[in-house]
């Protein structure tokens, strides 16, 4: 719930940085969804109140938010009546723990295609000049023998296990929850920046949540915020803060599971049940403390950047909303470390990323006027398909312009099957990542380049047989290597805590 809690703190603890943030978030937003229109949009959030007070203590603060948003705003926030609301949101509840529902008030967020983001990110630094490096693992770092200021790193590649230098005059630490680990290879003794919260989401069919509007409840019985939204043709439902370890393959627990569901069941008119869970995952967010204090009161939402080695740049903490600005604060640093002497001043605030230029909302339309799926049947026959409106509107939006690249593989290639029953995902999408995104492994495409294991762990899980299969062809993988990348996948997926792959026990939400 961007910029709203914080404005909650910022007006009635009087905190001037509470606001500072919620400015600089609702400045990145704009400039992210002007940035990536086909990846970005604005997702209107419903928040349901069961007493007077509640409805005309929530409209006056998103007025405020409204007012203190000027020009970044998105829309307006709005009240609706209990009939409105129900109208709008019909699993919405209309009685909820003996009260009656008095209404709602909607406000205007940024909801965004994540990963295909992070994938445009490293597509767009490529144009620009960067060499971009996939499956990669800092081992050690080089230091200046006089100095012992760092002046580069031991990099191994993971796919070949070879080993080599890569020389800078600065080395920018961004390592996520990650980033501790790197900063102890530089200094043994380096007191920690990060304390890693767990963050579990769930992913429920689309019955739960109307298209195109989300549910955010700001305090759940313990205070915590829950929401509910319409995601990537699901419904997403999260989340948890609690603080946890840092692993590569988090898992959610079925406590935090069973406190989603719980949370949303007081606001819903329909059977909350724990076996309509397609996915479940548990994502580790790195929030910034100050090594120095005393108390956790110093955890940051916002950013942090720090040199506390020679020549290694650290940034930590923030939230995706501010990653260019995150960015931007991050290469200031490293400039002033390397007294390097750049020709110009950062452009990334109007810099679009790739697939985003020229692209228009009605761009779907030409696709499936002028491209068909040609796919093969079981048989080994070639036979047409409709480019029809779900795929289309699927490609649009997560390759933008370039989406006719992807349509002409699923006509010439015969590539235009779909990856898993009841999701747009297309064969074509597979060949595409692996010859223009890096798409290394069966893991990258599943979770990284789309969001599959994300929507539907059971749905990946079928999928892929044919996802390794198509990037054997492209890499030239023989059998062991096909192999291996089943149970590497395999191995990820069970990670994910859907009803079919979770050890549960509960009567209330069967």
């Amino acid at each position: 719930m961007l910029g709203v809690r914080y404005l909650e703190k910022a007006v009635f603890g009087l905190d001037y940085g509470q606001l500072k943030l919620v400015f600089h978030a609702l400045e990145e937003r704009k400039q992210v969804i002007e940035n990536a229109p086909h990846l970005c949009h604005a997702l209107p959030c419903m928040t349901p109140c069961f007493d007077w007070f509640e409805v005309v203590y929530y409209w006056m603060g998103l007025k405020m938010y409204d007012l203190v948003a000027g020009r970044r705003l998105l829309h307006f926030s709005r009240y609706y009546s209990a009939q409105e609301s129900v109208e709008l949101f019909p699993t919405l509840a209309r009685k909820g723990k003996g009260r009656s529902l008095r209404g709602t008030v909607v406000y205007y967020d940024g909801q965004m295609n994540d990963s295909r983001l992070n994938v445009g990110l490293a597509c767009t630094a490529a144009l620009a000049g960067a060499a971009v490096l996939n499956h990669a693992e800092v081992v050690s770092f080089l230091k200046d023998e006089g100095t012992q200021r760092i002046i580069g790193a031991r990099i191994r590649d993971n796919l070949s296990g070879q080993e080599f230098d890569a020389y800078a005059k600065v080395v920018v630490n961004a390592a996520g929850p990650f980033c501790d680990s790197v900063r102890k290879m530089a200094n043994k003794d380096a007191l920690p920046m990060i304390c890693p919260s767990s963050g579990v989401h769930i992913v429920l069919p689309d019955y739960y949540s109307p298209d195109g509007m989300g549910l955010i409840v700001p305090k759940t019985k313990d205070g915590r915020v829950v929401f509910m939204l319409p995601w990537l043709g699901r419904t997403i439902a999260g989340t948890t803060d609690s603080s946890t370890s840092i692993t590569p393959l988090p898992e959610p627990n079925e406590n935090e599971i069973q406190f989603i569901l719980d949370a949303i069941c007081d606001y819903l008119n329909i059977k909350v049940r724990r076996t309509d869970v397609l996915s479940a995952w548990s994502g580790i967010r790195p929030l910034a403390v100050d090594p120095n204090a005393k108390n956790t009161e110093s955890i940051s939402r916002d950013h942090v950047v720090s040199e506390d080695y020679p020549g290694l740049v650290t940034i930590t903490g923030g939230k995706w909303t501010t990653y260019r600005s995150m960015a931007e604060d991050a290469v200031n640093a490293a400039i002033k470390s390397g007294k390097l002497s750049p020709s110009n001043e950062c452009i990334t605030s109007n810099l679009r990323l790739i697939g985003g230029d020229g692209w228009e909302p009605s761009i779907f339309t030409v696709l499936a006027q002028q491209y068909v799926r040609m796919k093969k049947s079981d048989g080994g026959k070639v036979v047409p398909g409709v480019m029809d409106t779900a795929a289309a509107k699927h490609l649009s939006h997560a390759y933008g312009t370039l989406a006719e690249r992807v349509a002409t593989i699923a006509q010439n290639e015969n590539l235009g099957k779909r990856l898993a029953h009841g999701y747009p995902y297309l064969e074509a999408e597979v060949a595409y990542c692996a010859r223009n995104e890096y798409c290394e492994s069966a893991v990258d495409f599943i979770a990284r380049r789309s969001r599959l294991a994300f929507l539907d762990t059971d749905a990946a899980s079928h999928a892929l047989p044919r996802i390794i299969e198509i990037l054997a062809r492209e890499h030239n993988w023989d059998k062991s290597r096909q192999k291996e990348e089943m149970q590497k996948a395999k191995e990820f997926l069970e990670t994910f805590k859907s009803s079919k792959n979770a050890h549960f026990h509960d009567g209330k939400h069967q």
